[in-house]
């Protein structure tokens, strides 16, 4: 996954490495330089010699400062657009998956990835040039110090194939630990946004202790787990400053005696201290990019297993533009479950005319929005089908069907951003008449132009900031600026208050007039709305008629709608 994310940063990829050569070169040419100032300049006394040898190494550091510049914004900037790339595959992807996977999955433990794991992987990636750089520099620097005195530099550098054996045991030993860490990040994660989003159900149920505890058993489990993976760091960090102390020790008594016997100058055993207090650093850095590999592992298989889900509501091979028609529904024989062995629908039997309006009346369960589901396609059947205009709409391309669907929930969402925007989300381009007029047929045109910047006032998150029955007020209007074939108000009027509902009954036949509209209610003046009302039991259609016609003869469709008028808190139906 991390390599895909990098192919479109190849010239970048490719900039890093040239600069990472060019540090490296004269990163270890400095010492050998130093070596040459020391050995013609300092030993034999010629302050010409190392006047001329000094400048060349304040050169060279100068050519290294600039190296390093480059290096460091190269690295970032491979980081970066991998992280940047995937942060939008991740979102991309997110939004093409089904209802079902979003019904299962928790949005705190989908941000923690679109976050938390991106960034440790950003963090990771930000430091791959970097130690390909150091790599090469510790290949340098042995191939240098072997050029000199080899016997001398197998003994300095015989500490170091200690490194690749610990480096592999803390890898081991990091890689399920880091794992479990992320795992408990998004578990707080979880939390923190579920009592966020339900910070109203929080304060009116008094659970602010109930939600302080979940907190802190979760970061306890992050301070565990984080704690065992700093006392991995801590045995491991320690060798990465011994083995080089261990190479300088070595060269100071072995090459001294060199030293003194003449086969080593001075300017040699000098470049040999400065060749291995090179070491040091990279010998952190691998340090470090051992533990964060573990985590930025762990974070990419977390990424990579969203990824790797299928959508699996997506156009079928073959998925043309939705026919021209005027918005005729049919369910034929329609079987549907969200759960393996809990049918919501049974062999579904059902005709909305084009231009009719249909209420759909039953208990919980029923089956009720359901129907407003399918024929969005948010869920394939398990049997028969449901056809738009002649035409089965899994054979409609997904953006056509769902343009000629709108849907207006009972749980109403509103982006933070201005009720214009809000009202044009399926035209954004659309013009301000347009929206008012949406605005004025949905009943909401005078509570919007009261507000402090009418049309272009933000709403808080969620449009928290208004009342629930005005929020599903712009709802209403979003869905009639869309202009969709079919209409689906899914229990749409359930937030307005019953003495305010004839603000928008009216609007409402308006909106509903020759349109095709499933009308999902509980409130028998909604329900009258409707030219035919059918009653859902079972999964299946159990009465049909007009409301009257209905009160007249079904039994069970009074007691329906007395349970829904009771529940909205409105008298009994009539």
């Amino acid at each position: 996954m991390m390599r895909r994310a990098l192919r479109p940063s190849r010239r970048w990829i490719a900039v890093g490495i040239l600069t990472a050569l060019g540090w490296t070169a004269a990163k270890v040419s400095v010492p050998l330089l130093a070596q040459r100032a020391i050995d013609e300049g300092i030993d034999p006394y010629d302050g010409d010699s190392l006047l001329r040898w000094t400048l060349v190494i304040g050169a060279v550091t100068l050519v290294v400062a600039v190296f390093t510049a480059f290096r460091r914004y190269a690295a970032f900037a491979i980081s970066l657009r991998a992280e940047t790339d995937l942060r939008r595959q991740l979102f991309a992807h997110l939004q093409r998956l089904h209802f079902a996977y979003h019904d299962r999955a928790q949005t705190g433990e989908l941000m923690s990835r679109a976050n938390t794991d991106l960034r440790q992987i950003q963090l990771f990636l930000v430091f791959v040039p970097i130690a390909g750089a150091n790599l090469v520099m510790i290949l340098g620097v042995a191939g240098v110090l072997l050029s000199i005195n080899a016997t001398l530099a197998l003994l300095a550098l015989a500490p170091l194939p200690l490194l690749n054996l610990a480096a592999t045991a803390f890898s081991r030993r990091m890689g399920p630990q880091s794992a479990d860490l992320q795992r408990r990040l998004a578990g707080v994660s979880g939390v923190v946004e579920e009592s966020l989003s339900g910070i109203r159900v929080v304060k009116g149920f008094g659970a602010e202790g109930l939600q302080d505890d979940k907190l802190r058993d979760a970061a306890a489990d992050v301070e565990e787990r984080a704690l065992e993976i700093a006392r991995l760091r801590a045995g491991f960090n320690p060798l990465m400053e011994l083995l080089p102390t261990l190479g300088l020790v070595i060269v100071l008594w072995f090459g001294g005696r060199e030293v003194l016997d003449g086969r080593l100058s001075v300017g040699e055993l000098v470049a040999f201290n400065f060749y291995i207090l090179q070491l040091i650093f990279p010998l952190r850095m691998t340090a470090f990019l051992v533990a964060q590999a573990s985590r930025a592992s762990a974070s990419a298989a977390r990424v990579h297993e969203v990824l790797a889900t299928a959508p699996l509501i997506t156009d079928r091979p073959g998925a043309g533009p939705i026919p021209d028609g005027p918005g005729e529904v049919r369910f034929e024989g329609v079987t549907f479950a969200y759960e393996p062995g809990a049918t919501v629908l049974r062999e579904l039997d059902l005709v909305v005319p084009a231009g009719e309006s249909v209420a759909l009346v039953g208990s919980t369960g029923a089956g009720k929005s359901t129907v407003a589901r399918l024929i969005a396609r948010f869920y394939d059947v398990d049997g028969g089908q449901v056809v738009l205009d002649g035409v089965d709409v899994r054979d409609i391309r997904l953006d056509d069907l769902r343009r000629a669907v709108g849907i207006v929930f009972e749980d109403t969402f509103l982006f933070s951003d201005t009720v214009r925007a809000n009202i044009a989300l399926a035209d954004p381009g659309a013009p301000a008449e347009a929206v008012e007029e949406a605005a004025r047929l949905a009943g909401a045109a005078d509570f919007i132009e009261a507000l402090p910047a009418g049309y272009d006032t933000v709403l808080g998150e969620q449009g928290f900031s208004l009342s629930g029955g005005q929020r599903q007020r712009v709802a209403i209007a979003r869905a009639i600026l869309a202009d969709p074939r079919v209409l689906v108000l899914d229990d749409a009027t359930s937030s307005v208050d019953p003495t305010k509902e004839h603000e928008i009954r009216d609007a409402l036949e308006e909106v509903m007039a020759g349109r095709t509209t499933i009308v999902i209610a509980h409130r028998a003046a909604t329900v009258a709305l409707a030219d035919r009302v059918v009653l859902l039991d079972g999964g299946r259609v159990a009465a049909t008629g007009t409301h009257e016609e209905l009160l007249a003869s079904s039994p069970r469709y009074r007691e329906v709608l007395a349970q829904g008028e009771q529940r909205t808190g409105v008298g009994t139906a009539p």
